[in-house]
């Protein structure tokens, strides 16, 4: 069973909201997707009965397209876009959400931005003027920039008292080596020190440019109607609306992939109370079809609470209380980690452990009683976080910019539940064959051995 294929510019669209590509989903949800001029993609997804909408502009930029002197530029653009426009001040802005009682915020990646607000379905229209007058004609006022500067040095200097935090940091820099996916997305103190408003203007108007846009909203909403309040607000901007101009192609595959070609170990010492751990090695892109596979193996090693890793190193031994596995993917690259958080005189124990889960995987397999529980659970999480609206509106993001086709609800289900134990155990034995990171934050000294972690 395959996707709805979403292509740049639908056969016959000639620019307008014609060449629809539509997806009917259970409870009676369709999806519709249309190109308008000037190469804006639009993607919704009505929801009967739903009195919300979640509306969001995204930008197929993220912090590893950052130019030198840039770095940090997008995570800026994502505090700066709320201080300002052409038409509102900040408070003017943050007020217009306030009075209908809606949410506003936005998020930066490693390969996309998204700016998004979640309001009652009769004020969808606030919702659209607001953020597409945010993405369009941001003023990005010096005073601003400067000003913000102070905010984003706080946000950095929070996340760093959290050792979780730094550990999972440290740990996407070792594995994913010097490729600027390796960067952190928030950028470092160096870097927002550094990069002047003039950087992020340029980075600003390099990026956030119609053939880019792409809009996606999910809830009690008509598609035509949305893409008509649309074309009449950017229509207001200074932005090429063009029927001519086709949307920008999505991110191409390259040849210089994400990861180090060997395993490291990194130490950041923390007089902290209790040892942070995340041991990995790369994982698959988003594109992969083996992701679902991926999710099967990561719900068995430690993905709940029935999760092996869970089961021996919390309830069995007692050595942990947070214990669990991850995967995330980017478009060349990815990564797949092991994460405890332990006394720091039991460390050595658990990277033990740890390294143990994956490798039994790979030599012993998955049973069938293991692998109905993870087809149930991955099953059960999709569908109860689709519930909402602004889950739907992430989804159809992903689907456009990521994917490139879209799979429906039911379609997701049934690849999730064609996976094998075979399968499974095959994608075990390939991560457990790659090269392994270890990153430990904790009271340790720099150069104090750990166990080997096999790479």
């Amino acid at each position: 069973m395959s996707g709805i294929p979403l292509p740049l510019k639908p056969e016959g669209s000639q620019g307008s909201s014609t060449g629809q590509i539509v997806s009917g989903e259970a409870g009676g949800a369709v999806v519709r997707r249309s190109v308008l001029p000037g190469g804006v993609r639009v993607l919704t997804e009505a929801m009967p009965g739903l009195r919300s909408v979640t509306f969001g502009c995204w930008v197929g930029v993220g912090s590893r397209d950052e130019a030198d002197g840039h770095h940090g530029s997008t995570h800026f653009l994502e505090h700066l876009l709320f201080k300002g426009t052409a038409r509102r001040s900040a408070m003017e802005i943050a007020s217009s959400f306030d009075a209908v009682g809606g949410e506003a915020n936005a998020v930066t990646g490693k390969e996309h931005t998204c700016y998004y607000a979640r309001v009652l379905d009769e004020d969808l229209d606030l919702a659209v003027d607001v953020l597409t007058d945010m993405v369009t004609t941001a003023t990005l006022a010096v005073e601003d920039v400067e000003s913000e500067r102070g905010v984003i040095l706080e946000e950095l200097a929070m996340n760093d008292d959290d050792p979780s935090d730094v550990v999972h940091e440290r740990f996407a820099e070792l594995v994913l080596g010097d490729h600027p996916l390796g960067r952190p997305i928030g950028g470092t103190v160096d870097t927002i020190e550094a990069v002047g408003a003039n950087n992020i203007q340029d980075h600003y108007r390099r990026h956030y440019q119609a053939p880019g846009l792409v809009i996606t909203a999910a809830g009690g909403l008509d598609h035509e109607a949305v893409c008509a309040t649309v074309m009449e607000r950017l229509g207001a901007s200074a932005w090429d609306l063009s029927a001519s101009v086709s949307p920008l192609p999505r991110r191409p595959l390259t040849d210089d992939v994400a990861g180090a070609p060997h395993g490291r170990t990194l130490v950041v010492r923390r007089q902290i109370e209790q040892a942070n751990v995340v041991l990995g090695t790369t994982g698959l892109t988003t594109t992969d079809d083996r992701r679902y596979v991926m999710s099967v193996l990561n719900a068995v090693l430690g993905g709940g609470m029935s999760s092996r890793l869970f089961q021996e190193i919390r309830e069995r031994r007692g050595l942990a209380y947070s214990v669990y596995s991850f995967a995330s993917g980017h478009s060349d690259s990815g990564y797949f980690g092991l994460y405890a958080g332990c006394a720091p005189g039991k460390v050595d124990e658990v990277i033990t452990l740890l390294r143990a889960g994956l490798e039994e995987l790979a030599s012993d397999g998955v049973t069938e009683e293991e692998l109905l529980r993870a087809h149930g659970q991955i099953c059960g999480g999709l569908v109860l976080g689709l519930e909402d609206s602004g889950s739907r509106m992430s989804r159809l993001g992903k689907a456009e910019l990521v994917h490139g086709e879209f799979f429906s609800l039911d379609e997701s289900l049934v690849r999730v539940r064609a996976v094998t134990a075979e399968q499974v155990q095959k994608l075990a034995v390939e991560l457990a064959a790659r090269p392994r990171s270890l990153a430990v934050v904790g009271p340790f000294e720099i150069d104090r051995p750990f166990p080997s972690v096999g790479d």
